[in-house]
């Protein structure tokens, strides 16, 4: 369903899946060579997950940078 310009933010509980290690590092390593992965930074800090553990590639971002990821795409759709 991810359209080459498409963007992904990790957020909430989300964070969880930008974390090395994990089960999802391997769907994130596909998705990431066609589209930008974001993760809200200070979701991580409210789980106390240090930003080190996140995945290579994934960008980090304050609120400021998810509200620039809205206004960039036209469409912006939430999966919870």
């Amino acid at each position: 369903m991810l359209r080459p310009d498409a963007s992904i933010l990790l957020y909430e509980d989300g964070v969880y899946a930008a974390l090395s290690g994990t089960v999802m590092v391997h769907k994130l390593r596909d998705v990431l060579d066609d589209v930008r992965v974001y993760c809200l930074k200070p979701d991580l800090a409210a789980r106390g997950i240090e930003p080190e553990k996140v995945l290579a590639g994934i960008e980090l971002v304050a609120y400021e940078g998810f509200v620039e990821l809205c206004v960039e795409h036209r469409r912006v759709q939430a999966w919870l």
